[in-house]
């Protein structure tokens, strides 16, 4: 009985502790989302739903890349086209894409105070199903947890995968992506005053969480530093966990941590970024026609320097916890 008072007084601080997109609520539906290893309709889903601050892109442009990427430049993908093909064809006598997506992770994909799906990955998906369909709100969205991403796409549950997804050699075994949209790098997230100074051997003895099937997960797996790793389903799962001293750190992109250094204060990068990593659009492997769209979508979206899509969503959604300077990759092609 007494540890579990114990335990509830500790949830009860944990909670007063959250900030930002949902305090008490957020905390609930990160424990939901660990318990859920399927995918998860959302609800309201359009019918077919100083230390904050990360470091500047181009300091890890001299990074390796992240530790799955043996191959030679994994961002190079088809070729864009506006032409229609078999998996075009399909999305639109469904009337809907259907999107894979976070909706736990703050500034990417989260839930406004009003139930609404907002995020600089869910603007991205909007203007994937306005180029498709004509209408960007002609979608089905659809949580899925980290590891969730490739078995999705695999299994036909979801058309697009749009979730701070890192393209990497690995994954491109199993999935098709498209061209970079993001740059980032891993870094380690740990509460103000914490003893761990980053991704060295500060982290011998402590416990660090990562999301699993996540870069960040490999990582500490390929280099551990003398740590305990502590794998969970979701990236918010980890800064519960730290908020109720379950974890000592966190490795996850800076980007990511952004978001969750913005959600608490009382917690902030340390050291600096130890790989280089970027965002892509995953799809299925046989849906080129599908890829070479989304890069076609991509390049509008880029284009237009100040002004450009890209740059009125990271204005919206980072213009307080990233680099004011900011701009997407280039993309890179190949044939075939």
């Amino acid at each position: 009985m007494r540890s579990m008072r114990i335990r509830g007084t500790r949830v009860r601080r944990a909670a007063g502790r959250l900030r930002g997109w949902g305090g008490v609520s957020a905390m609930a539906a990160a424990c939901a989302v660990t318990a859920a290893a399927v995918l998860l309709p959302l609800a309201g889903s359009s019918p077919s739903g100083g230390s904050g601050v990360v470091r500047d892109p181009a300091s890890v442009a001299v990074l390796p890349y992240a530790p799955a990427d043996t191959c030679q430049d994994p961002e190079a993908s088809l070729r864009p086209s506006g032409l229609d093909g078999p998996a075009i064809e399909r999305i639109r006598k469904a009337g809907k894409l259907v999107a894979g997506v976070d909706q736990n992770s703050f500034k990417w994909g989260y839930r406004n105070p009003d139930g609404h799906l907002d995020g600089f990955d869910i603007d991205l998906v909007k203007a994937i199903a306005k180029d498709i369909l004509g209408n960007e709100d002609l979608v089905i969205y659809r949580a899925i947890p980290t590891s969730q991403r490739v078995p999705a796409l695999q299994e036909g549950r979801v058309d697009i995968v749009v979730r701070t997804m890192t393209i990497n050699c690995k994954r491109l075994e199993d999935v098709a992506f498209s061209t970079a949209y993001f740059e980032a790098g891993q870094q380690v997230l740990a509460p103000k005053g914490s003893p761990i100074t980053g991704y060295d051997a500060s982290l011998k003895g402590r416990r660090i969480c990562t999301a699993a099937g996540s870069t960040a997960e490999s990582a500490l797996k390929s280099q551990s530093y003398g740590s305990v790793g502590v794998s969970v389903a979701n990236q918010l799962d980890c800064l519960v966990r730290l908020q109720l001293g379950e974890v000592d750190g966190i490795i996850t992109d800076n980007a990511l941590a952004a978001g969750q250094a913005a959600q608490d204060p009382s917690v902030q990068l340390v050291g600096a970024p130890f790989t280089r990593e970027f965002y892509g659009v995953a799809m299925n492997k046989d849906a080129s026609d599908l890829v070479r769209r989304v890069n076609k979508v991509l390049e509008n979206y880029r284009a237009g320097g100040d002004q450009s899509p890209w740059a009125t969503s990271y204005r919206k959604h980072f213009e307080d916890v990233l680099p004011k300077a900011s701009v997407p990759p280039a993309p890179k092609y190949r044939d075939g």
